[in-house]
């Protein structure tokens, strides 16, 4: 049971990675394009948009990268190494590159007097979503490092 939903884990990765790649290659350009022509005054905004969009898509592949290592590392029953800590830190970096990128997508859309206050509003819940997603992620890597140092504590007693 336990290998099936590693695998089935697995495969879900790979198609939200190959998704995510289809966005940022296809999409996210062509959206910047069409957006651009559509409202010139806002055509400077075309390339640091693509950017910064690419730039928290890709924060999105880390994290799938990283989950990707820690299914891997408790297919082989090893996810109590103190391997598993690396990509959980790395997931919490990349967690908090993103919410800097939306800081930083709400900057440039501030400088540039573009948006209004739903886009505020709506980079204000995503920033704080990341916040809490951060902490969370946070929480259960303190909860893995209690768990390693129990399993630690039971094999020498065993």
């Amino acid at each position: 049971m336990r290998n099936v939903v590693i695998v089935a884990t697995k495969a879900l990765i790979v198609a939200l990675f190959a998704a995510i790649v289809f966005v940022q290659v296809a999409y996210v350009p062509a959206n910047a394009r069409s957006f651009a022509q559509a409202a010139p005054e806002f055509a400077a905004l075309e390339l640091p948009g693509i950017l910064l969009v690419d730039a928290l898509l890709l924060c999105g592949q880390v994290v799938l990268v990283c989950v990707w290592a820690l299914l891997s590392l408790a297919a082989e029953d090893r996810i109590f190494d103190n391997a598993a800590f690396r990509w959980v830190d790395i997931i919490i970096g990349s967690i908090v590159v993103a919410g800097l990128l939306i800081v930083a997508g709400l900057v440039v859309l501030d400088a540039a007097s573009a948006g209004g206050p739903f886009t505020a509003l709506a980079g204000l819940i995503s920033l704080i979503c990341a916040a809490g997603l951060a902490l969370v992620v946070v929480v259960m890597r303190g909860l893995l490092r209690q768990a390693t140092q129990l399993r630690q504590d039971l094999s020498e007693v065993v």
